[in-house]
């Protein structure tokens, strides 16, 4: 059939070139009803130029369609010839001030990290080029398609809008005027009337739903029986199904059916068969029959070619649409307003709303079109742009909806539009305030999220396939919500605060839901038998972790907002906690005296669950309140009163419970995914969020009430309380042998509560806890990362939290806090902290992993040993609690608290009689330490006005009370300081003892209390300025003696330098302590140093050490171990050539002594400075030569590397390389030592004496024979047999390459060719370095230079040598 149709396509294709398009576009000026005789036209020509046989002829398509169809268009839009008509209104427009570059897939784009309002603020490659951002810090991406450049746009970017190209157009720009003006109204009507027939047109058959009957307006008389089964593109079936099934449906080569599957992945659709209905409905039934049996069928519709043509011709049209209105702003304006122009059916009858509420049942292709004529047409006109997003946001509900159930990928939705919309500023506060916009994105969120508990909050547990399909989708909700807020208000209205406190309402209710979802109970006796759905609630919470973050801080802008959102909170988290109680009995706790009512709850026996925002969203703010003051300012306007601490604490500690309890191996038998939880809660990505923030929280609850009461709650909830409120219970507990497992649990639950009250007093890094800004607190959390290890930028950024913008703030700080070590042997450049920052490490800083905090102790303490400091690792001082927090360091010094310390203290001095661990007493030294810091910080800073009530010497001074009548803390520590058994923890009882003893000074020469005489102040005074000035002179008396010691110890080591030369030589094997005293002896003059010659002056050197790359172990180069090697490349160079013609005749014979003046061939050697042991480097070697040897055997791949030529990859970078080059000391640290030449001749006389011996030569020309006034030096070679082999391998490369010959090692021009090499590589780096200004002897990188051949010795056969003079 296909056979009989194609010579009729070229007749029609004759027929149609006699169509002229001005005599078409003269009759539609005459034409009383122009839409009917443009249907007319369009309904005649479009199904003969569009879909005239089964292969398309794209080409010969659109040359008629210009022809036919088009060309009447733009002669009738101009009135005249378009190539005369199109210019003028292209001159007579004022161009744009906007880029609007559409981005297409791949392209790069870049985003200022400085002045870009968000990072979806993005530029073109031209407009950043011609830019002040391109000497910013910027981020470069490649786009995925559908945006456009943000050039022009002054509310995308703090400074620098306009690159060079479109700030010419802004001195034109001083107020926007309507773009209209600059066209006659001729062309304004002619213009409005075909743009609104040819923009129904295209949207009416687009969105055409019928298959085989056009519309009314387009049908014609004859019509024929010809079909298209149409394919359509799914993202459910793979192409391997797609072209199974297209091979037995509609009998094509694989070949083709490949093709037919790629075409519908990039455009959406394909036809795959054509002919009558009948023909192409038997390929249909075949497609939907072998892909509907285990997922829902391809699409597949059998239509009739003409409504094929005219959906083709539609496509056209919207693209002639876009590159017409490039010629004039006014064009864009006119063809705007026929877009949301409302129809006759009232709302959303727009052409605009028409495609967009017809989205998802367009092909990929026909959205990819209309997507871009939107961008460049609506998101350009900044008037109509408002208009836009005011259709969009009115539709947004069912836009998504859309969305979510189709299968499309987000990029080719119109939903995906939303990120051009909301991200700008204006826009997004307009659409608060008078779409409600936050509101409706939230509720259209939640609608999607409809299967909930008993309880109302969500539930993932029992999700099928397409729920949680839709629930990836519906995600990209939240994406939407964080572009809405990514922009905080400068200035706030009554209507801006009204609307988005109706947002923070429906965000309380969506987290309302999330509260204490996935409850979990501990599985006691078997196994969980199925892994709960955990995955989906921590995806939720990762999306929402900014969208929360965010939500404070617009809160913070505005008090009026903060007081509000605060209240609300409240409000939300007292219904979620339903009474508190939840049915549990009330219980009352007593310990020292004191006593407090709460509820019996035991986590590992009830529901508990991870997932609390509600609680943190309270706590954040409740920070803010202190943060902004707004606590101090208005305290009446807040229901700080209704507040119910023992509330507010209850959940987070559950949950920080929970977490012992798993360290403690309690729950092991609830499998992995409890693991995984635990893991994501403390992790960067979501603890901000989530455990940061139920520290704050504690915190709170801890700051409004009686300390020994919470610390009672909190015994009771990690169920220690029977351990540590009954007399000798631990003894006791401890004797059941049988009970093993259990003491070891609750040895692991006292430590971590110990550690949780270390966090609750010790984490005040936050501004609004502590008085810190958020640069204190990145600081903090870079001081503790690089005091595990020195990390690479990259590794450094993953370990921080990422703001909203993907930034985290370390740029700004890291150069107050670490050394940036430049990249060396192992290719990194690394950051390593500054020794004056190590006072600030904090052992037990809360963002530590088990395994982190291991690793930190041991980096530190062996810091402090080779700084030949104890090894105590001390608190270190802490910045004051803001006053909204300030009671929190009760905690140290209340009853319960100093009964928990002298629990632990009594069980590690009777250490036999109690079940106690290290860890645990280690703990209690830090709080102790912490309570003895505190306690001095307020002594330093008291003021006359003020009273010092921490008194926690005292306290530990006084013994235990009676019955048991224990001793005293102080007491016990000096005990534990002589325990043989506590070795690791003398250094920092000892530290105790001595702050301990400085605070009773303190105490004792200044009155801690201030009274109110006048006397007895000016006392106070005198007597503490008396102490300071003695103190102050000690230790100035104390740095003079030391100066002095210093003195006297550099003169006697330069004394003895000086007289004992030979030994100092020796002395470089001393350890490295030895080398930093060396370090301090004074220097030798300038002007006595003697670089060469007899009198050369011996300067010692330092001892160098390297590291294997192959098997990581560290040696020290020497010349008697075994050789470490570089791995290098010989190659021949004609760089510096004067005559690359030339080449060398007849290499066996060639002499290289002398290089000819042209340099034609030099032998350059270049190395990536990784180093190796020689005999790891000949294993590898060996083991790459098997590969390859194997590799024969099999089909040969294609390498990039020769290993028969010797070649191989540097294992570490993989440069190409063929030798390696021995590290070698310098010469003179080798043969100083050994070599006499005192007693040199004089120049003269060397001559006189070389001439003598050239002389006897040439008359005696006898073997062996040497003249009287030479002079000998003999002397054995001191090189390893190991490195002699290596400069044997070295040797042979540079000959072998050098000359093109085959390897001998015993040809005397070897050594010459090396030294050849030598001076080649040499003067080449001086060319380069002379080329980059660059100096000759400054640092370079190790690939540019093979410093080794500085290192050569004088020598190479191994024997001998004969120096004549």
């Amino acid at each position: 059939m296909a056979s009989e149709l194609e010579p009729e396509v070229q007749a029609i294709d004759r027929s149609l070139l006699e169509c002229s398009a001005e005599e078409t576009a003269g009759k539609w000026l005459q034409a009383t009803d122009l839409t009917r005789e443009v249907y007319q036209h369009l309904a005649h020509y479009v199904p003969k130029i569009y879909c005239r046989g089964p292969n398309p002829f794209p080409q010969k398509e659109d040359m008629l369609a210009q022809h036919v169809l088009l060309g009447p268009m733009e002669w009738y839009l101009c009135g005249e010839d378009p190539a005369f008509g199109f210019p003028k209104l292209e001159q007579a427009n004022k161009p744009s001030h906007l880029c609007g570059r559409v981005f297409k897939v791949g392209e790069p784009t870049y985003s200022c990290r400085d002045c870009a309002v968000d990072p979806t603020c993005v530029l073109c490659m031209e407009c950043f080029l011609g830019s002040i951002h391109r000497d910013h810090r910027y981020r470069m991406t490649t786009s995925g398609g559908g945006g456009f450049c943000d050039c022009g746009d002054t509310e995308a970017w703090k400074e620098g809008p306009y690159c060079q190209k479109h700030e010419l157009n802004t001195s034109e720009i001083e107020e926007e005027e309507d773009p209209l003006v600059h066209l006659s109204e001729d062309v304004i009507a002619r213009t409005y009337n075909i743009f609104a027939i040819m923009f129904r047109y295209a949207v009416e058959i687009l969105t055409w739903e019928k298959e085989s009957e056009l519309p009314a307006d387009l049908e014609i008389i004859e019509k024929r029986d010809t079909y298209y089964c149409m394919l359509f593109n799914d993202e459910v079936h793979t192409y391997e199904q797609v072209i199974y099934t297209l091979q037995k449906a509609v009998n094509c080569t694989q070949k083709e059916a490949i093709g037919f599957a790629t075409t519908v992945d990039r455009d959406g659709r394909r036809s795959v068969r054509y002919g009558d209905f009948q023909y192409c409905e038997q390929a249909k039934s075949v497609i939907v029959r072998n892909t509907s049996r285990q997922t829902k069928p391809l699409k597949v519709q059998v239509m009739h070619s003409s409504i094929v043509a005219h959906q083709n011709f539609g496509l056209k049209l919207l693209s002639w649409l876009g590159s017409i209105i490039g010629y004039s702003d006014g064009l864009r304006r006119i063809l705007c307003q026929v877009g949301l122009q409302e129809g006759p059916d009232g709302e959303n009858s727009s052409l605009v709303d028409r495609l967009m509420l017809n989205d998802s049942k367009l092909w990929k292709g026909a959205r990819s079109v209309y997507h871009q004529l939107f961008m460049s047409s609506l998101l350009m006109d900044l008037k109509y742009k408002k208009l836009f997003a005011v259709r969009f946001a009115k539709n947004y509900e069912r836009l998504q909806s859309d969305y979510v159930t189709d299968d499309h990928d987000r990029e080719f939705s119109i939903a995906d539009l939303s990120v051009q919309i909301f991200t700008v500023p204006s826009l997004a506060r307009m659409l608060i305030t008078e779409e409600n916009l936050m509101t409706t994105i939230i509720k259209t969120f939640m609608d999607h999220l409809r299967h909930r508990d008993a309880q109302g909050r969500f539930q993932f547990e029992r999700y099928t396939a397409l729920q949680a399909f839709k629930f990836r989708r519906v995600q990209s909700l939240i994406l939407d919500l964080k572009y809405v807020l990514i922009s905080k208000p400068t200035e706030w209205s009554d209507d801006l605060r009204q609307k988005f406190l109706e947002g923070f309402d429906a965000f309380l209710e969506l987290l309302k839901c999330m509260q204490g979802m996935d409850p979990i109970t501990r599985q006691v006796g078997q196994h969980i038998e199925m892994e709960p759905e955990w995955e989906a609630a921590f995806t939720l919470q990762m999306k929402l972790t900014h969208v929360i973050s965010m939500m404070q801080d617009w809160c913070a802008l505005d008090e009026k907002v903060l007081i509000e959102a605060y209240k609300k909170c409240l409000a939300v988290l007292m219904q979620c906690h339903g009474g508190f109680t939840d049915g549990e009995q009330p219980i009352t706790l007593s310990i020292c005296g004191h006593s407090v009512e709460t509820i019996r709850y035991c986590v590992s026996q009830e529901k508990v669950s991870i997932h609390l925002p509600v609680s943190r969203l309270l706590a954040g703010l409740h920070v803010l309140l202190s943060k902004s003051e707004v606590a101090y300012k208005f305290p009446e306007l807040l229901p700080l009163s209704e507040l119910s601490p023992p509330m507010l604490i209850e959940h987070p500690l559950r949950c920080l419970v929970l977490c012992a309890q798993v360290h403690a191996g309690m729950w092991r038998r609830n499998g992995f995914s409890l693991v995984n939880q635990i893991y994501y809660y403390h992790n960067v990505k979501c603890r901000r969020e989530m455990f940061d923030k139920d520290i704050v929280m504690l915190q709170t609850g801890v700051s409004m009430m009686d300390p020994n009461h919470f610390l009672m709650i909190m015994l009771s909830r990690f169920e220690l309380y029977q351990i540590f409120s009954t007399p000798d219970y631990g003894k006791r507990f401890s004797s059941e042998i049988t009970h093993k497992d259990v003491v070891q649990q609750n040895n692991t639950l006292i430590e971590e509560m110990l550690y949780l009250i270390i966090m609750l007093v010790g984490e005040r890094f936050s501004p609004g806890v502590g008085q810190v800004n958020a640069t204190d607190e990145i600081k903090r959390e870079i001081i503790h990362q690089l005091s595990i290890k020195p990390m690479a930028h990259s590794e450094l950024v993953k370990s921080l939290p990422e703001d909203e913008n993907k930034e985290t703030g370390m740029e700004s700080v890291i150069e107050a806090v670490a050394h940036f070590r430049k990249p060396g042997l192992t290719g990194r450049g690394m950051y390593e902290l500054k020794p004056e920052c190590a006072r600030e490490f904090n052992l037990y800083f809360y963002h530590f992993s088990r395994a982190e905090q291991s690793k930190a102790e041991e980096a530190q303490r062996k810091l402090k040993r080779q700084n030949r400091e104890d090894t105590a690792l001390p608190p270190p001082v802490l910045p004051p609690f803001c006053p909204l927090f300030a009671s929190l360091v009760n905690i140290l010094q209340s009853d319960v608290m100093l009964c928990i310390m002298r629990t632990v203290l009594q069980w590690a001095v009777e250490h036999n009689g109690y079940a106690w661990s290290e860890s645990m007493l280690q703990r209690v030294l830090h709080l102790i330490g912490m309570a003895l810091q505190e306690e001095k910080q307020h002594l330093d800073n008291v003021t006359e006005e003020h009273v010092v009530t921490f008194s926690f010497t005292q306290k530990i001074s006084k013994p235990g009370e009676a019955p048991n009548n224990s001793p005293s803390i102080l007491a016990m520590l000096e005990t534990l300081q002589n325990a043989p058994y506590l070795d690791v923890h003398k250094d920092m009882i000892r530290w105790i003892l001595k702050t301990f003893n400085a605070i009773k000074k303190i105490r004792e020469s200044s009155s801690a209390s201030p009274v109110a005489e006048t006397e007895g102040t000016i006392m106070e005074e005198s007597s503490r300025d008396k102490d300071k000035a003695e103190r102050k002179r000690k230790a100035e008396i104390a740095r003079l003696r030391r100066e002095k010691i210093m003195a006297q110890m550099s003169e006697m080591q330069r004394h003895f330098i000086d007289e004992n030369k030979e030994l100092f030589q020796q002395t470089l094997e001393l350890d490295a302590s030895t080398s930093a005293v060396l370090d301090n002896s004074p220097m030798v003059s300038d002007t006595t140093l003697t670089a060469l010659g007899p009198a050369q002056t011996q300067v010692p050197e330092q001892r160098q050490f390297v590291t294997c790359i192959l098997c990581q172990e560290e040696q020290e180069v020497k010349v008697e171990s075994k050789a470490m090697v570089l791995a290098a490349f010989v190659q021949r160079s004609t760089v510096l050539s004067k005559n690359r013609s030339k080449f060398i005749q007849d290499p066996e014979k060639y002499d290289p002594l002398f290089m000819h003046p042209d340099l034609s061939c030099g032998t350059h050697t270049g190395s990536c400075g990784h180093i190796m042991h020689a005999h790891c480097w000949q294993r590898y070697f060996d083991s790459v030569q098997a590969k390859e040897q194997r590799r024969q055997q099999r089909l040969r791949l294609h390498t990039s590397y020769d290993v028969e030529n010797g070649e191989f990859l540097c294992p570490l970078c993989e440069c190409l390389s063929n030798t390696v080059i021995p590290l070698l000391l310098p010469p003179r640290n080798i043969f100083n030592s050994r070599l006499n030449i005192s007693d040199q001749p004089k120049l003269t006389q060397w001559i006189r004496t070389i001439s003598q011996q050239i002389k006897a030569l040439q008359v005696l020309r006898k073997e062996e024979s040497t003249p009287t006034n030479s002079i000998h030096v003999h002397f054995r070679n001191p090189y390893s047999e190991s490195i002699k082999e290596m400069l044997t391998t070295f040797g042979t490369a540079t000959y072998k390459v050098g000359l093109k010959v085959h390897p001998n090692e015993e040809d005397p021009r070897v050594p010459i060719m090396c030294w050849g090499s030598c001076a080649y590589t040499i003067q080449s780096v001086e060319r380069i370095l002379s080329d980059e200004d660059k100096p000759l002897f400054g640092p370079l990188p190790c690939r540019l230079v093979s410093y080794q051949f500085t290192q050569f010795t004088e020598w190479w056969d191994g024997n001998s040598v004969v120096l004549f003079f």
